[in-house]
């Protein structure tokens, strides 16, 4: 995730980051300038369609397609911009969580060993969960108080092995059986916090609604030189491709913030946020 400060417009203005969508669509508002001024060029010097109305009418289905894919890219971005917030709500909760669940711990008074199982157990589930959203092989911290299979559900592992402890503990008493429900409740929220950043992830928005977009997009830009080189002449040339870069730029971001656990440079800071659960935990529980 890029930090920023809102409040720096000369930096937004003249600096090109590698997040900003030009850097993606220069080689196509090049080609698309190219078209723009072959068109421009065969209609001034060669076709002379000027005089027909019907050809200069164009332009009015431009200005009604233009409201449509307004509409639909706004729904298009605050969809994008709901799942990447849900995700950041989601690893809130995951970071109130681990506190909570560690402060809890701690406050039982447990034995040395026990709070050196709950010190690696808490932060280990916050980094398996980051990998297992990202798709990736995770193995955590070279430690003999968790073993894991790597070609299973990891997050779930580490989830069972933190209440097995607990019902042992409990066995042994250790803890009361009030206690035991408490810390249990707080072990069923990692699972249910998993499962919303499971559902955001395995969710994507639907293949056709998507495909629709990017084609009406690629249609009403193309078809604008037809429209415009009446009124504007050679100025298609710079516009069209201006107006290419605007309506891609909001589809691309879109694409990037849906699933929100990546390491583009606008997902969620999740190494960050798994980094500050493992310190906060450790702070808390020696």
């Amino acid at each position: 995730m890029i930090h920023y400060n809102p409040k720096d417009w000369i930096t937004f203005i003249f600096h090109f980051d590698k997040a900003d969508t030009f850097r993606k669509l220069w080689p196509l508002m090049i080609s698309v300038a190219l078209f723009s001024g072959a068109i421009a060029y065969l209609e001034l010097n060669y076709l002379k369609l000027s005089d027909s109305s019907y050809v200069k009418n164009i332009g009015m289905m431009h200005s009604l397609l233009g409201f449509v894919i307004s509409m639909l890219l706004v729904f298009r971005t605050n969809t994008s911009y709901d799942r990447w917030w849900e995700g950041r709500r989601l690893l809130g909760a995951l970071t109130n969580v681990s506190r909570n669940f560690a402060i809890k711990i701690k406050a039982l008074r447990m034995a040395k060993e026990d709070n050196e199982f709950f010190d690696y157990a808490i932060p280990k589930y916050a980094f398996a969960l980051k990998e297992h959203l990202r798709e990736k092989q995770y193995f955590g911290k070279n430690s003999l108080l968790i073993e894991v299979d790597g070609g299973k559900h990891i997050p779930n592992q580490v989830a069972t092995s933190i209440s097995t402890r607990i019902f042992d503990l409990q066995a042994s008493g250790k803890i009361s059986q009030e206690q035991l429900i408490i810390l249990n409740a707080d072990v069923q929220q990692f699972t249910d916090i998993c499962g919303g950043c499971e559902r955001i992830k395995r969710t994507p928005i639907p293949y056709s609604y998507s495909a629709f977009i990017k084609k009406f997009l690629f249609i009403y830009v193309i078809t604008l030189p037809f429209g415009w080189v009446f009124s504007l002449g050679y100025f298609v040339v710079p516009i069209v491709p201006f107006i290419l870069y605007v309506l891609a730029s909001l589809e691309l971001i879109a694409e990037e913030i849906e699933d929100p656990f990546g390491l583009d440079a606008n997902d969620l800071p999740v190494d960050e946020i798994c980094n500050n659960i493992e310190k906060h935990v450790g702070e808390i529980l020696k």
